[in-house]
């Protein structure tokens, strides 16, 4: 679904939780000028706008737009200033990043806050000095919180409804000089916002306001007239990100250095799904030695009692657009590696080196490289191509690189599709992707796609034409509309399903990602209501806001039905031998335990579907000469569990111990890092 990780949905859900929170002192408007900013995406290309106007009226008006992907928001935001600088009045209109309305309101009435939106209303007394958080608000009002935290001398500023922000300055710049104006911009990082800190550019000393909010490898919105001090930024701002979280892995890795034995330990064999009789496991430096019967482990270094519980491989994300900070909340859920589905080649480049480090929070990647086509609507990181001579260099950087594959995009020129893929092949990579425009599904396998990604993408199979575009929003709104409709036991239903399992076609349906076709304003998202309650109070009313126009109770019961059937369509690939590969392209870790739910509801066993994640998952990746099994001479990659996640596939969040290479790390700490309330007790390593 996404062209990324940081994608347009991340984006809006940050703005949603952080960014147009906070007002400063009236004088901050009493004269403001007119203020414009760009939005840039992965090259320069101008992305987007974020225009402020400050009223005659006492009104400030903010008018955003940001479209990338064929997607993106679209909000008109209005408010007044009370005399204490907080708002007085608010609003919010527009689009969210996939088309649901946005509709947000608040104000000050008679000493109580009282606000509405399309997904809550509220109302509980003022507190002195607490602001207002917007679900749905624009990224301008970032630096009027910093303002807002400095008036209050570095206190935690409270929040309404709940939770609360500080801040702290991590990094300076001088930008201009040489006969141009100077300009000083400070990076701030703000925390109490997300379950990562926010990063902010700031000018201005005695009220500072927003010059750039930048999203490394992704986006940049920056102050219109200043884009050349753009990537200075972006540098610096790595630089002071990557200090933190080198920090973070050295406080809560653990080096298991010379031999390790986990005892008592049921080995879960993901060759042949079954969970087998407690074991002792010998590590010695980062790999496993041996699995011997409990009692014959003999001494080590260092004992680790699994009491019993079950012992699994590391798992797998087969469907990630990872960037630094979703290091922690994969290890936490057991996840030692992901398969990165399309970034920025030299951000993830960058990022892979650290790692291999041993410096960087993150699980092992394996890397796919993306390829896309030019057109209006492009989703322009990796490589952007016209022709076939450009997508053979495209190819060869990848293949030269070590990649696993290539993953092709919604605007790859149909007319040099087949021979494309016949070029990666010749250079041993695997192809994936999307469906490109006004093809089929089917036409991909024709041209001989090893993979699919995305449950829409494959069952558009039945509902576009030659004249379709599925590079707009409608690649997600026709199926929510017509897959409640196909007869899967139909010819040409069974027959595609029979093409996919002969040519051993694999598909990484992300359907827990898919979930969001049949959010309703107002419920907790499906896909996390089992774990709501352990995150922020700000994520938690963020996961009731709506990402999809539903607009009425047929449309909501039709896109119920659709989606349910994504789910068991998911089976019956399965049970045919279409090979499934657990990918979620969504929230780190969490995602991934619904992902297994959800093929468990599909059909599958619960050590079927934890398989998906293991076995195959390193299979499909190129990885199972290290990992992806318990077995002498692998990584120890390995995660301990409390209860049995082959009998209740919902105790996948009940992790108590991670070893990713050979460092251990306990998923209570790293939760609580993050700010989640943990959802189960660390194992002592001795």
């Amino acid at each position: 679904m996404h062209s990324r990780t940081k994608c347009l949905s991340a984006l809006a859900t940050l703005v949603s939780l952080a960014v147009a929170l906070i007002l400063p002192s009236p004088a901050a408007y009493a004269a403001g000028p007119a203020l414009k900013y760009v939005v840039l995406v992965d090259d320069g290309r101008k992305a987007g706008h974020l225009d402020v106007e400050h009223g005659d009226d006492g009104i400030v008006r903010v008018d955003y737009l940001f479209k990338d992907n064929g997607r993106g928001p679209e909000l008109k935001e209005e408010f007044v200033l009370g005399a204490d600088g907080a708002f007085a009045t608010y609003s919010v209109q527009g689009k969210s990043t996939f088309g649901a309305p946005v509709e947000e309101r608040f104000r000050v009435e008679a000493g109580e806050a009282v606000w509405s939106s399309t997904s809550e209303e509220g109302r509980q007394p003022l507190e002195a000095g607490a602001f207002y958080a917007p679900l749905g608000g624009t990224p301008y009002a970032t630096s009027l919180a910093v303002a807002a935290l400095a008036k209050r001398g570095g206190e935690r500023l409270p929040l309404i409804p709940a939770g609360g922000l500080s801040l702290e300055q991590v990094d300076e710049v001088e930008l201009g000089g040489a006969g141009a104006p100077v300009l000083r911009a400070r990076l701030v990082k703000v925390t109490g916002i997300d379950l990562v800190p926010m990063f902010l550019w700031l000018t201005g000393d005695d009220e500072p306001r927003l010059f750039a909010f930048i999203m490394p490898g992704w986006m940049q919105l920056i102050q219109d007239g200043w884009q050349s001090s753009a990537p200075t930024l972006e540098d610096r701002q790595r630089q002071a990100q990557r200090s933190v979280l080198m920090g973070m892995n050295k406080r809560l890795g653990k080096p298991l250095g010379g031999t390790t034995l986990i005892r008592n330990a049921r080995v879960f064999d993901s060759r042949a799904a079954v969970l087998g009789e407690p074991s002792d496991v010998l590590l010695r430096d980062g790999r496993i030695v041996a699995v011997l019967a409990m009692g014959e482990g003999g001494s080590a270094d260092r004992v680790i009692d699994a009491g019993g519980r079950v012992l699994t491989p590391g798992l797998f994300d087969m469907h990630g657009h990872i960037d630094e900070w979703q290091g922690g909340l994969h290890l936490a859920a057991g996840v030692t590696t992901v398969r990165d589905m399309g970034n920025d080649n030299a951000t993830l480049q960058r990022l892979m080196s650290a790692e291999r480090s041993g410096k960087l929070l993150s699980p092992s990647v394996v890397a796919a490289g993306f390829i896309e086509g030019e057109s209006p609507m492009s989703a322009r990181n990796g490589f952007v191509v016209s022709n076939l001579a450009a997508a053979k260099k495209a190819v060869d950087w990848y293949a030269d690189r070590k990649y696993v594959g290539v993953k092709i995009y919604n605007s790859f020129p149909k007319d040099i599709l087949r021979e494309t893929v016949a070029y990666a092949h010749s250079r041993d990579l695997r192809v994936s992707g999307h469906v490109p425009v006004y093809l089929r599904a089917q036409d991909v396998v024709d041209a001989g796609f090893d993979e699919i990604q995305h449950i829409n993408q494959v069952l558009l199979n039945f509902l576009v034409d030659e004249t379709t575009d599925t590079r707009t929003l409608e690649r997600f709104y026709l199926p929510a509309r017509g897959v409640a409709d196909l007869d899967f036991d139909s010819a040409p239903v069974q027959d595609f399903i029979a093409a996919l399992a002969g040519g051993q076609i694999a598909v990484d349906p992300t359907v827990a990602t898919f979930d969001f076709i049949r959010h309703r304003a107002g419920q907790t998202a499906p896909a996390f209501v089992a774990v709501a309650d352990h995150l922020p109070s700000n994520l938690q009313r963020s996961l009731k806001v709506a990402s999809f126009d539903i607009p009425d109770d047929e449309a909501a019961a039709r896109y119920e039905r659709s989606y349910q059937k994504m789910v068991e369509f998911v089976g019956r690939m399965y049970r045919a031998g279409v090979p499934i590969l657990a990918g979620t392209d969504g929230m780190p870790g969490f995602t991934l335990q619904r992902e297994l739910e959800l093929y468990v509801q599909a059909g599958m066993t619960p050590a079927q579907a934890l398989q998906t994640a293991t076995w195959t998952a390193a299979r499909h990746s190129r990885t199972m000469d290290d990992r992806g099994a318990i077995e002498a001479g692998k990584r120890a990659d390995l995660v301990l569990f409390d209860g049995d996640p082959t009998r209740d596939i919902g105790d996948l969040r009940r992790a108590v111990l991670v070893i990713k290479n050979g460092v251990a790390y306990a998923p209570s700490e790293l939760y609580t890092a993050f700010g989640i309330k943990p959802f189960a007790e660390a194992v002592p390593l001795d």
